[in-house]
């Protein structure tokens, strides 16, 4: 009989529901958080995957960005990583997690929704670092309106989709010509663009092009020699949630693990899919969902 590793069990390795009930004004905070969310402060431990290498990770100032970054560290890479204004204290301990890596972190105050900042970015990635190797196009926005369609108005539509589908685009399109052969596009979509919620109708919307578009655009780059897949997480337990969702005494009850996933729960699938252990795996999309069955 195999011995039980203590903190193994994927039921009860993180914290269950029922939560506090918590509410942020957006984007949302880390530090409020109960429970804390975890990074992998404490936990990731790096293997040289990505020794060398630069990454430009959106959304990098908390949540899955915050760990993706900090595993990205640890692997050996440099970091480039966005926030809002609003967000810059919460960068700066990403820039610090990253740094204490050993590695250098580059923080640019940037709001994707608009063309400009996305050709900014990739401007300061270049001229800092030379190249780009990895693109994880993360930063997303949604609002939860339980009261259906009707509640969804048009500057809401128009911030979930400029953010989660126009960024996308224009920081691919911008990045392409400095990512080498072996680089790689990671995409973060959802458990959403398979199984929508009502009431985050608009962004599970985004989330379902967001698929269409890295099985796409992997056939369109695939003979120069760069690989863009997409991670699918379910519920997971970022400052998104109490910012944007009216109830979080459940959140992420509903999964077959009944729990929420931490961030650094999803850190691995971004590592392996930007590393050369992946390197025959182009336009799939990785399900991190605790058991959610997805096509």
């Amino acid at each position: 009989m195999t011995a039980h590793r203590d903190g193994d069990d994927p039921v009860t390795r993180h914290p269950r529901p029922d939560f506090a009930d918590q509410k942020q004004s957006p984007p949302g905070w880390t530090g409020p958080m109960d429970p804390p969310p975890d990074h992998g402060e404490d936990s990731y431990e790096g293997h040289g995957l990505l020794a060398g290498r630069v990454a430009v990770v959106t959304g990098g100032d908390s949540g899955i960005g915050r760990a993706v970054s900090l595993a990205f560290a640890r692997e050996g890479a440099d970091v480039v990583l966005t926030h809002l204004a609003e967000e810059k204290q919460e960068a700066a301990e990403t820039v610090r997690l990253v740094e204490e890596a050993g590695r250098s972190a580059l923080a640019v105050e940037c709001d994707i929704r608009f063309e400009e900042n996305c050709d900014a970015l990739i401007e300061a990635a270049v001229d800092r670092f030379g190249a780009i190797d990895v693109l994880v196009n993360n930063a997303a926005y949604q609002m939860s309106q339980p009261g259906g369609i009707e509640d969804i108005g048009t500057e809401q539509f128009d911030r979930v989709v400029r953010t989660n589908l126009y960024g996308m685009f224009w920081l691919s399109k911008k990045a392409l010509p400095h990512i080498p052969r072996g680089g790689s596009v990671i995409n973060t979509t959802s458990v959403q663009a398979y199984k929508p919620s009502p009431h985050l109708l608009d962004y599970a919307t985004t989330k379902g092009a967001i698929v269409t578009f890295t099985q796409g655009l992997a056939q369109m780059v695939a003979e120069r020699g760069v690989r863009v897949n997409a991670v699918a997480p379910g519920p997971v337990w970022t400052p998104l949630i109490p910012a944007t969702m009216p109830d979080t005494t459940e959140f992420g009850k509903q999964s077959p693990l009944g729990r929420p996933a931490q961030p650094a729960e999803m850190a691995p699938a971004y590592v392996f899919l930007a590393s050369p252990a992946a390197s025959y795996i182009t336009g799939e999309i990785v399900n991190a969902t605790g058991g959610t069955p997805l096509p």
